[in-house]
């Protein structure tokens, strides 16, 4: 007979190896969404509570349910960015628009979210009256409901104005199998747009740029546009929206999922001329810089361009375009070709470049 094996984290399957940092206190880089997070889920939180829907890496965990007509996914995140407002967008449109797209990235169909607000004392209520009308706002575009919520007030200085927490619920349409862990040797990776705006748009808000510029956040529901694409391209493999940690540890975190390595293309790669000039001036590599309206989509090569034409007929997609391809060769590894011939190695994120981007 043998014995079921419990342990939660190898419920995870094949996985890249993750190195043990050291700390004896959180630092600003366990909120990265890069190594660093990833160390912090795998040693502490999956040892202690992880199971087979933590297990799957994904944005969302795919839970089937009894008499139910497809599984459903559910997602949950909080966010924290400062300045709450910023060109283009807010912390009420950001905490819709990245809950939704996170569920969506299953393949699911938003169908509800949850809300919950930490508000600081002395908070303005004109303020608080926007980020809701923002909210209320996105939801529409969105096509979703909030259905529940929680308020909690704190004392003056025992936060920074305004916490929203959100979750999200959706339905995973019969026969859609979605995720991280489905890229397969000979996909095609295209990504939806520009890269970087959302993480420049925060530091301009900030102050932190140096000059003006007209970049705004991307910060956009992409439920609409993935529903699209899945209804005319069904069979797509991998769906991730590239937030925290950028494109370059999102993909590293898909090569680590599907076991197999994906190379990039630097010159396809797009980027505004603002961006890069804003990261050449600060040091950052525009790959790791967080989006919160862009769309990595894996798929065969024989319907790429049938899911480009696709997703260029959305607004949050007209700049789409074909960046890389995934390999069975040296499993878990982001390889950059580079505009001047050379290969190099893409990390994910060691660090923390961005704090309270989201």
């Amino acid at each position: 007979m043998t014995q079921e094996n419990t342990d939660p984290l190898a419920m995870q399957g094949p996985v890249c190896p993750i190195p043990h940092q050291h700390t004896d206190a959180i630092v600003i880089g366990h909120g990265s969404g890069g190594q660093m997070t990833r160390d912090l889920i795998h040693n502490l939180f999956q040892s202690k509570i992880g199971n087979e829907y933590l297990a799957q890496g994904n944005d969302a965990a795919r839970i089937s349910l009894e008499n139910q007509n497809g599984d459903i996914a559910i997602s949950t995140d909080s966010h924290v960015v400062s300045p709450i407002f910023y060109p283009g967008g807010d912390i009420g449109r950001l905490s819709v628009c990245g809950t939704v797209n996170d569920v969506a990235m299953l393949g699911a169909i938003p169908q509800y979210l949850t809300a919950g607000f930490i508000l600081e004392e002395g908070f303005p209520i004109e303020d608080l009256d926007r980020i809701i009308a923002s909210i209320a706002e996105a939801c529409r575009e969105a096509g979703v409901l909030i259905v529940a919520g929680d308020t909690k007030v704190v004392e003056k200085g025992s936060a920074d104005g305004i916490f929203i927490n959100t979750a999200g619920f959706g339905v995973i349409p019969p026969n859609r199998q979605i995720g991280g862990q489905h890229a397969q040797p000979g996909d095609i990776v295209i990504i939806s747009g520009t890269l970087g705006d959302h993480g420049i748009a925060i530091l301009q808000a900030r102050g932190d740029l140096g000059f003006e510029s007209d970049i705004q956040t991307d910060v956009a529901p992409l439920n609409h546009l993935i529903n699209d694409l899945l209804e005319a391209v069904p069979d797509v493999h991998v769906l991730r929206d590239p937030t925290r940690g950028g494109l370059a540890t999102t993909l590293n975190e898909i090569a680590c999922q599907s076991q197999v390595s994906i190379s990039i293309d630097e010159d396809a790669v797009p980027i505004k001329p603002v961006v890069r000039t804003a990261c050449e001036m600060l040091g950052f590599d525009p790959l790791y810089i967080a989006n919160e309206g862009k769309l990595i989509v894996i798929l065969p090569e024989d319907q790429s361009e049938k899911a480009l034409n696709v997703i260029r007929q959305s607004p949050y997609g007209s700049m789409a375009t074909r960046i890389g391809r995934v390999s069975g060769d040296d499993p878990g590894r982001v390889l950059l070709k580079t505009s001047y011939g050379t290969t190099r190695l893409l990390d994910m994120l060691s660090g923390e470049i961005l704090p309270r981007i989201c």
